[in-house]
């Protein structure tokens, strides 16, 4: 009989921590990345509505100047030999 109640004792206790310890952040963990992520899809509807009406056009020219730019340099890097590699510079005094 003391037996059957001291087992009963340990597995509710182990069923308490399981809860506690394990369940009860994991649950809230996930409220907290789904609300984070429902966020950050909000944001972004926002920012693509913005752009549709035609405020996000600085940020298009921008992009289209960076793509432009690492263009050049993909070209220009291909392009050197082995005698660009040594630069001459005049010493000054």
């Amino acid at each position: 009989m003391l037996a059957e109640i001291f087992l009963i004792v340990i597995v509710f206790y182990l069923l308490y921590r399981f809860v506690f310890n394990f369940l009860v952040p994991v649950i809230k963990t996930t409220r907290h990345v789904r609300q984070q992520f429902r966020n950050m899809q909000e944001g972004m509807g926002e920012q693509s509505g913005w752009q549709q009406q035609g405020f996000g056009g600085q940020q298009r020219e921008d992009e289209g100047r960076q793509q432009a730019a690492s263009g050049k340099q993909q070209r220009h890097s291909s392009t050197k030999g082995a005698a660009d590699d040594y630069i001459e510079f005049e010493e000054i005094k």
